[in-house]
């Protein structure tokens, strides 16, 4: 990893902003997006950049904001790979969200979340905190080749159970089903109950499969060389150089997956998602400008 003082922190609009504290990943997932040429990484995707004056930055930013509102984190970058551990920016980030009375909603596949679960407390009791995990692959085996450097499944739904014991609402990310790997009706099936039982808020599914772009599918097809030998090929007949690649099971997938939704009252659109996780409660928002100290 290498360290670097960022110019700025937050992106977005009004009523929700997002941060990464870090660029580039550690937990190898054969899928990421985030390894797509796209976003112009100029250091290896596995050399994480550090933006070690994160927390200074985001405290200026917040301090100038008239309103109270979601800052985000995890959209490009798990903020609780394995720097975190040594380095605890994302923390020391949540504390000045904290401080200053914003919401939180953190992306992640990391059971490290775990170790701020009390700072997600306050900071839920105090305003609003959303944790969303990311789900793909319910089989212990299988969920190690996919994503190799990171805490199975099973433990990431004891993740959303502990913040459900703590209140702290959660969404799941059920993306990327992966194309003649992933996407059987007994995985998506196997995941969304887990999701029932430990009481998610919502589920984001962008279409039962998975986009490949230049970056990412070199990545990708090199990993199918590697674990799942002539599935390349396979790929390439079927969906060439595409951009979307749905799987050929997507429609009773969607067909699961909003059945199941439907009849537990789990949010199933993105729309609807991205709805609650962006909307900080009133009460919070609509503070006077002093009461930023």
């Amino acid at each position: 990893m290498h360290f670097v003082n960022a110019k700025g922190l937050l992106t977005g609009r009004h009523g929700f902003f997002g941060m990464n504290i870090y660029r580039g990943c550690s937990h190898g997932c054969i899928y990421c997006d985030s390894r797509s040429r796209c976003y112009q990484f100029t250091h290896p995707f596995e050399d994480i950049e550090v933006k070690q004056n994160a927390p200074e930055l985001l405290e200026k930013e917040l301090k100038a904001k008239r309103h109270r509102c979601m800052i985000g984190t995890g959209a490009m970058s798990d903020p609780y790979m394995h720097c975190e551990e040594e380095l605890r920016l994302t923390r020391k980030c949540l504390e000045v969200v904290h401080k200053y009375g914003f919401g939180a909603a953190i992306q992640t596949k990391s059971d490290r979340i775990l170790q701020d679960i009390d700072l997600l407390d306050e900071i839920n009791r105090s305003a609003k905190c959303v944790v969303q995990i990311t789900l793909t692959t319910y089989d212990d085996e299988l969920c190690r080749i996919v994503e190799p450097n990171v805490c199975n499944t099973k433990r990431r739904i004891q993740v959303l159970e502990e913040m459900q014991k703590r209140g702290i609402p959660t969404i799941v990310w059920l993306t990327p089903i992966l194309p003649f790997i992933n996407d059987t009706v007994e995985n998506v099936t196997s995941i969304l109950n887990e999701c029932i039982r430990v009481g998610v808020r919502g589920i984001i599914d962008f279409g039962m499969g998975l986009t490949l772009r230049e970056g990412d599918r070199e990545y990708y097809y090199k990993a199918l060389d590697s674990f799942f030998p002539g599935m390349k090929q396979r790929y390439i007949q079927c969906y060439g150089n595409a951009y979307e690649l749905p799987s050929p099971n997507a429609k009773a997938l969607k067909d699961c997956f909003q059945t199941i939704c439907k009849a537990h009252g789990i949010l199933s659109s993105p729309d609807e998602c991205f709805g609650f996780m962006n909307e900080l409660p009133e009460k919070y928002t609509q503070l006077s400008l002093f009461d930023i100290v």
